[in-house]
């Protein structure tokens, strides 16, 4: 596989050089279904090997010169498209997401993902901590509570940061992003319920059941904190996906 030289800094490139990182990746593609989109690909590091899985691979470089460089490279089953992903319209057919995030623009891609209704996996390459919190170890960012009953977020893998070039300041992990064949809540409730992980992520206390306290003073909720052995100093990040669920339909029927 080639080596890359230096991408522009003001798209965040960071081109991966790793081998074995790359067949991680097109390993955990492999196993799912459907057309591929793959986000920034840059000089193809992934691009390359993807498109060996003979599936529908349509490519969203932000970069013109590395989106007619792939272009004129790649094979005709491949869709070469040049625009901003952020910006870019999503299919409305079931695919997969693929690639490696600009770290400064990961949250907004994930927040454009999560709200997208089609895609059924996506196998992203971020910022360590960023993996790390998204699949709620040491603790669940807001993001991630939020969509968790019809989300699933796995960590594959922590990536050096040699694993790249130019070498970023901080180490890459393996996000795997998955829709649930079974949500943990009905689809109807979604909404009321992102507003509700939002009021006690953003309400006021020193731990969780004084927010509680604050958000929804009741008596089942004390009852349910009890229950669940859940401390004074708890806060809203330290809840399992299951534990949410449950705290909502508490609320709800409060």
């Amino acid at each position: 596989m080639p080596t890359y030289r230096a991408g522009r800094h003001e798209h965040g490139q960071n081109f991966l050089n790793d081998t074995a990182t790359v067949r991680t990746i097109v390993d955990a593609v492999g196993r799912t279904h459907g057309p591929l989109i793959e986000i920034g690909p840059g000089r193809g590091a992934l691009t390359f090997e993807l498109q060996k899985l003979r599936r529908p691979l349509t490519v969203v470089e932000i970069d013109d010169r590395h989106a007619r460089w792939l272009a004129s490279r790649l094979k005709n089953h491949v869709c070469v498209v040049n625009d901003d992903f952020i910006q870019w319209s999503l299919p409305a057919h079931r695919h997969v997401l693929v690639g490696n995030l600009p770290f400064h623009q990961t949250t907004a891609m994930l927040r454009k993902m999560l709200h997208a209704p089609a895609w059924t996996d996506a196998v992203l390459l971020v910022q360590w901590e960023v993996a790390r919190r998204r699949a709620g170890i040491g603790g669940a960012t807001m993001m991630t509570a939020q969509w968790w009953p019809w989300m699933e977020f796995t960590v594959h893998q922590r990536v050096p940061s040699s694993a790249f070039t130019p070498r970023p300041s901080v180490d890459a992990g393996l996000l795997v992003m998955s829709r649930r064949t079974t949500p943990l809540l009905d689809r109807k409730h979604s909404r009321r319920y992102r507003q509700f992980v939002h009021a006690v992520f953003t309400g006021r206390g020193r731990g969780l059941p004084a927010i509680l306290s604050q958000v929804c003073a009741h008596k089942s909720i004390r009852a349910w904190l009890s229950r669940e052995r859940i401390g004074a100093s708890a806060l809203p990040k330290d809840l399992s996906a299951g534990q949410w669920v449950e705290l909502f339909s508490i609320a709800e029927l409060s």
